[in-house]
Formats: structure tokens, C-alpha cells, sequence
């Protein structure tokens, strides 16, 4: 088993306090989270713009010094371009949008190539199957439950459906990772329909207690 198969909530620091990052990262990984969801965003591919390489290699050696890893996902256009600067910051998994280039099998292949676990990405509207034209070049299937860019949305409700076909045929060696609108009422839905890695941003660092917010969230999600 990969982190990218284990089953883990990933917090997203793209709802952290930025003056404060370094902490609130130390603390959720203080209360067991191991994967550190980094969303970038280029203000093209999707309207807001987040932050680049520098952010992962401000965070690269805290997080692994932790036993934790740094998972990327590239809301950005032609991501093929920028993988490189990335893998040298510090990631170990990079997820590129399915939408966002015509060369998607060349960009997970150098993202392999590198030495990070390689993920693909789709949005809301974009039918389950398509990753199956890329099958033996990646080990993570993000599905996207929102429309990428913003947060605080609510998750798209035929998100359960589609992760449920998408796990059927994905088998054990893949990955499936869930991001937008997971929450304490969500998560143990996103769960049932094969996810296990469930992506949370506001539902954690929005919260009074982030810790206490990333522990409910994991008992929700598995508590049997």
C-alpha cells in the first residue's frame, strides 16, 4: 500500500491562515493528518489565483519531517509546464486536471518520472471514464465534487455516483481522492461510495479547533 491508497482526510491549506501556515499545519499533523493537500491555482484555468512552487518548499521539510507527504493538485493550464518546478520543491504526489491539457498522458508520465505519485483530476461535468485512456500511468483518481476554484460550496450531489462507477473500475491499486464539500455530514457518504482520500479545507481550518475538527472528520468518514 501507497499513501495515495491509504484511507486518510487531507487537510487543504488553501483555507489556513496564511500569516500562521506553518503552525496550523504542525497542528493538524500533531493530531495524526499525514497528507497536506496544496491547491494551485493560476488564475486562468480557474478565476482565483493561490500560490506556487514556494509554498511547497516552504512547507516540504516540516511536512516530511512529520512523517507527512505534500499532495498537489494543479487547477492550472498546460500543467505539463510546471511540473518540474514542483517536484524540485518537494511534492510527492502531483495531480494534473484532465481538462487542462491536451498532453495528459505526457504530464503523468513525467510526474512518475520524477518520483511522485502521479494523479488525475475531474471535474464535475466530465464523464467517469475518461481515465481509463490513461490506465498504467497513474495512481490517483481525483473527483472532483465541486466546480474548482472556490470554496465553502456545497458537494454536487451525483458526486456519490460517480465515485462509486470510478472506484468499481479503478481496482486496488488506485487511488480515488474526493475534494469539495467534504464535511462531518458528508464524508461518511464520500467514504461509502469508495473514497479514501477525502480532501477537507474550510471543514478543518475554518473550524474554532482545527485539530478537533480533522479528528471528527476521520472518525466520521470510518467509524464503523
Amino acid at each position: 500500500m501507497s499513501w495515495s491508497t491509504d484511507r486518510a482526510v487531507a487537510p487543504s491549506i488553501l483555507s489556513a491562515d496564511f500569516a500562521r501556515l506553518g503552525a496550523q499545519v504542525a497542528e493538524i499533523m500533531a493530531v495524526g493528518a499525514r497528507v497536506i493537500h496544496v491547491d494551485v491555482m493560476d488564475g486562468h484555468f480557474v478565476v482565483p489565483i493561490s500560490f506556487g512552487p514556494v509554498a511547497v518548499s516552504a512547507l516540504a521539510d516540516q511536512v516530511h519531517a512529520a512523517g507527512g507527504v505534500i499532495d498537489v493538485h494543479l487547477m492550472i493550464e498546460r500543467p505539463e509546464r510546471q511540473i518540474p518546478d514542483f517536484l524540485s520543491a518537494g511534492a510527492d504526489g502531483i495531480t494534473v486536471h484532465y481538462e487542462a491539457t491536451p498532453h495528459v498522458h505526457y504530464a503523468l508520465a513525467m510526474i512518475r518520472e520524477g518520483g511522485a505519485r502521479a494523479g488525475l483530476a475531474l471535474c464535475p461535468a466530465t464523464p467517469a471514464m475518461v481515465w481509463e485512456e490513461c490506465a498504467g500511468t497513474l495512481d490517483l483518481l481525483l473527483c472532483m465534487s465541486v466546480n474548482p476554484g472556490w470554496g465553502n460550496q456545497e458537494l454536487i450531489p451525483h458526486s456519490y455516483a460517480k465515485l462509486a462507477r470510478l472506484r468499481e473500475r479503478l481496482g486496488p491499486e488506485i487511488g480515488l481522492e474526493v475534494d469539495g464539500g467534504v464535511h462531518a455530514a458528508t464524508a461518511p457518504k464520500v467514504s461509502a461510495a469508495g473514497a479514501n482520500l477525502l480532501v477537507a479545507g474550510s471543514a478543518v481550518f475554518g473550524a474554532t479547533d482545527p485539530g478537533a475538527a480533522f479528528r471528527e472528520l476521520e472518525r466520521s468518514a470510518w467509524e464503523s
